[in-house]
């Protein structure tokens, strides 16, 4: 009933309303989303309230009790008010949402339309992508045709200011190529600098970056990748935040070349002989992430159905979000993903990235 009543309020009110909410009731298991709630309740979100980095029922039914939810909608039909108040939980199955009150969010759900381009639902998160991005691994790189940052500026000066897309996708490693002139980490700074150019150019795009793959994945080195694209970014959180490529050998790293394990490489691989980061240690990783308001979701690239179920079982395991999205080569020429079975793993009814 006061967050309904709440809608009616100035947004640094209902803010304040919701920060205290949140700290009263939630005996510590929402606390730490108050950053991207409230940032989602300032921005006018359809939704009332929506805990997107904590999906696991059972934490709402130790902080509210397992009738919270029937109660609240019970409270909104007798006062003529919609029920918005929902639980997001990426990581239900289909099957549990026809015995449950949780709201069910499936991945390339089309939640609207902006000059003809469809903007998609990422995962089971609150993270809506425009169908058509841009793509920054050449961008202010040493390749003869590479564009600068003038060109760069605009190109999402029509993309994103004119045309409907707010989907930027870049990397710690760009630019490719990268020299003494262009050196890693300039993509980020360009696409940071047009953002803080005027107020609201933050908010009109969603930023997808990744830490480098193989051994620079670990706990610690996943952390300070992420602050140091922040720094670059010049902003205070990632909307979608990827591993390049797997912290183990698996053939989908190299970019799909081939899809033949070959198990004698586990013993030789550089990545297994130096001990890869374990499934644990990324999914706990992301989850402070999460819960400090520096990521909204997280993904893999050049993964394959195997690294994709087995990090969002763990994550869902350990109380984190799972991952969000899973990108990886797809062409008219690269069918791989039909193949190698991501596509079944990431539909709505398994892992809904």
């Amino acid at each position: 009933a006061i967050l309904s009543e709440s809608v009616k309020m100035q947004p640094a009110e209902r803010l304040k309303i919701l920060l205290f909410l949140v700290n009263i009731y939630s005996s510590g298991c929402f606390r730490s989303s108050s950053i991207n709630i409230g940032r989602r309740l300032i921005m006018g979100s359809e939704d009332i309230i929506s805990f997107q980095n904590l999906n696991r029922r059972a934490m709402v039914t130790a902080a509210f009790g397992s009738s919270f939810f029937a109660k609240a909608a019970e409270a909104s039909a007798k006062r003529g008010v919609p029920n918005k108040i929902g639980l997001v939980d990426a990581s239900a199955s289909a099957f549990d949402n026809e015995k449950t009150n949780v709201v069910r969010r499936n991945t390339n759900e089309v939640v609207s339309q902006v000059n003809g381009i469809r903007h998609k639902r990422l995962g089971g998160s609150d993270v809506i992508v425009s169908e058509i991005g841009l793509g920054t691994q050449r961008w202010v790189s040493g390749d003869f045709n590479g564009p600068d940052e003038k060109l760069c500026f605009k190109l999402m000066d029509r993309a994103i200011l004119n045309d409907g897309i707010n989907l930027i996708d870049t990397a710690e490693q760009y630019p490719i190529p990268s020299d003494n002139a262009h050196p890693e980490g300039l993509c980020e700074e360009v696409i940071g600098k047009w953002a803080s150019l005027s107020k609201g150019r933050r908010n009109k795009i969603v930023v997808a970056t990744k830490i480098t793959g193989g051994t620079r994945i670990t706990k610690k080195g996943i952390i300070e990748a992420c602050e140091g694209s922040l720094k670059r970014l010049k902003t205070d959180y990632i909307d979608v935040y990827q591993f390049h490529w797997p912290a183990r050998y698996t053939p989908q790293s190299n970019w799909g070349q081939s899809l033949e394990y070959k198990q004698e490489q586990e013993e030789s691989d550089y990545r297994m002989v130096r001990g890869a980061c374990s499934f644990e240690d990324q999914c706990e990783a992301m989850g402070q992430l999460l819960r400090q308001g520096k990521i909204r979701s997280w993904g893999m690239c050049n993964d394959n159905a195997f690294g994709l179920t087995v990090l969002c079982e763990t994550a869902k395991r350990l109380g984190v979000a799972p991952a969000a999205a899973m990108q990886n080569d797809y062409s008219l020429l690269n069918r791989r993903i039909e193949e190698n079975g991501v596509s079944e793993a990431s539909s709505p009814l398994y892992e809904n990235a």
